[in-house]
């Protein structure tokens, strides 16, 4: 009863006090100069853009109202597209970059085929522009004439998966090399087979400690499911290059850039959260 009694009475010092009104001042101060060379910067590259000789026609060109209004349902209509293909291949890449993680770790001689394999897949992939995939994949396969008539949306969803899970693998693999060998050892010790040493104990681990570059792998994910727009798919960028067939106008292209930035820009915000978050756990002594 005495220590809750103390407990409740006591009060910062007059010490602590002035040192918390200092803090305060201070952060308000930072805020205040932050804010204002942020607007002196902006007015300053606002006065620069506007003062040279060319403005005017790149603002015709590029930035006219008009035509960016009467563009944006179209263009929002192909960004549904763009949208439905991300999230299939991001499923698609989840699942397959991490049988690639663990076909690739795998011990023992008698699966040396399998990891080969699986080098040779990553390597490849991550090697090839995406864009020489989209090709390939789109054009090349249906020449076969092996599936009959497939939509370019699917092909290019392929592309993208085979692409991205060659990077997603890669990433996972080095989460779950960095996870401590007394971990396996551990769980194996306690009777687990390897594959619920990988499930239950190195996978968890291991995707913990690769969490930002999986996110920033997404984000650039978000961006590059507007190449399917070479295959002929009418996304955002195919509805955005109509329009500036039909307007002989560069804005519907600044209006589609602006929805790809919108569409990315919450997980980008996310994505520096949690490695912020993550950062102070470390800097704490926290099990990432």
């Amino acid at each position: 009863m005495t220590d809750m009694t103390a407990a409740a009475a006591w009060q910062p010092s007059d010490l602590e006090l002035a040192r918390r009104g200092t803090r305060r001042r201070q952060s308000a101060r930072s805020v205040l100069i932050a804010l204002v060379s942020s607007i002196v910067f902006v007015g300053l590259i606002a006065i620069g853009l506007a003062s040279s000789p060319g403005w005017e026609r790149v603002k015709e060109s590029f930035f006219n109202w008009d035509i960016a209004v009467a563009s944006f349902p179209s263009i929002l209509a192909g960004l549904w597209v763009n949208v439905q293909v991300l999230i299939v291949a991001a499923i698609a890449v989840a699942i397959v970059g991490t049988l690639l993680a663990v076909i690739r770790s795998l011990r023992g001689p008698v699966f040396f085929p399998l990891r080969a394999l699986a080098t040779v897949y990553t390597d490849l992939f991550r090697g090839m522009p995406l864009l020489i995939v989209l090709y390939v994949v789109g054009f090349g396969i249906p020449a076969l004439e092996i599936f009959g008539r497939v939509p370019v949306v699917l092909w290019g969803t392929i592309a993208i998966v085979l692409s991205y899970s060659a990077y997603v693998a890669e990433v996972l693999r080095a989460g779950m090399e960095a996870v401590h060998p007394s971990q396996r050892i551990a769980a194996r010790s306690l009777g687990l087979s390897h594959a619920k040493t990988l499930r239950i104990v190195v996978i968890p681990q291991g995707v913990r400690k690769v969490v930002p570059a999986l996110m920033n792998d997404f984000v650039s994910m978000q961006k590059d499911v507007g190449l399917i727009s070479v295959l002929g798919a009418v996304d955002a960028v195919r509805a955005a290059q109509i329009e500036v067939a039909q307007t002989y106008n560069f804005t519907p292209y600044i209006v589609a850039g602006l929805l790809f930035v919108a569409l990315s820009l919450p997980m980008i915000r996310l994505t520096d959260a949690v490695s912020a978050r993550l950062a102070r756990r470390e800097q704490m002594g926290g099990v990432v």
